[in-house]
């Protein structure tokens, strides 16, 4: 059963003493796969935040761009963003995918992709930490670690094949929220193999907004931070936060839930347990 670790408190400091509860030696260079936050976002973790866990791994901060324009749309958009939001002044960040051609990753046992659009700036790395912000989303109803490994590793051109389920040309089109849904566990799937155990996760549920670091305008979060879990399964580390909203007694939960539901956000969990990557069953475990 996988393990997922779980505090209260949200600092710098404890992300590090977090990460090392997993027990796991991260080989070679590392991407440290982040979420750069869009221009006018209020929400998104600031590099000083995760500078220490990014020092301790001696990890790169990676990114990609995006499918839909904004301030990440293009490598200079990307550029001009990583500096504005103080990334810059810290790392020397690659954007994997500023340089075609993507690299494909196949995935024959998807539901619904069979190859996958990724930056091939992912070839210079030889294991992987995902650093994601748990929060609401407007289109997958929520974002965590399986997010962060499919749309947010993918190239721009693969966001929209993903969000297209296989066709990029209609992927603000496609009438199958399902589809969606279990393209990017498909996606996920990928990366995971790709990576071949050399992957941790952290999930920061802080700033519980129903909307992305990808909304330039996004709403103020809607109830309390909860804490911080870290596990080296992808599945049972987004099982682990959604468990912990659902449970929660803050009345903004609501709100939350009601983003996740209409969203059906859980099918993407589902169809990754499907894939057989990671497990819903867990372990959970407080360090406090």
């Amino acid at each position: 059963m996988a393990k997922v670790y779980f505090t209260k408190e949200i600092t710098p400091e404890k992300v590090v003493e977090l990460y090392k509860k997993l027990g796991v030696d991260l080989k070679g260079n590392v991407a440290v796969k982040l979420h750069s936050g869009e221009i006018g976002n209020q929400n998104f973790l600031r590099p000083d935040f995760w500078k220490p866990i990014i020092d301790h791994v001696d990890g790169t901060p990676v990114e990609c761009n995006t499918a839909y324009g904004g301030s990440r749309g293009t490598t200079k958009d990307h550029l001009n963003t990583l500096k504005q939001h103080g990334w810059s002044d810290m790392y020397d960040m690659e954007i994997m995918d500023s340089d075609g051609p993507d690299l494909e990753l196949e995935v024959p046992n998807g539901k619904i992709i069979k190859k996958n659009f990724v930056g091939k700036g992912i070839e210079n790395y030889n294991s992987m930490l995902v650093l994601s912000h748990f929060k609401g989303h407007p289109m997958g109803g929520f974002g965590g670690a399986i997010k962060q490994l499919s749309i947010g590793v993918a190239s721009s051109y693969g966001k929209g094949y993903i969000h297209g389920g296989g066709d990029a040309e209609h992927a603000w089109s496609n009438p199958d929220q399902n589809t969606f849904l279990a393209a990017m566990a498909d996606a996920a799937s990928s990366v995971v193999k790709y990576f071949n155990g050399e992957i941790a996760y952290i999930s920061v549920l802080k700033n519980l907004s129903v909307d992305c670091d990808c909304c330039s305008v996004a709403e103020d979060p809607c109830m309390k931070d909860i804490g911080m879990l870290a596990s080296l399964d992808p599945i049972a580390i987004d099982q682990a936060g959604l468990d912990m909203v659902y449970k929660s007694k803050d009345p903004g939960r609501d709100y939350l839930i009601e983003r996740i539901e209409s969203r059906n956000g859980i099918y993407t969990v589902e169809c990754a347990a499907e894939l057989g990557f990671g497990s819903r069953d867990y372990e959970f475990i407080s360090i406090d």
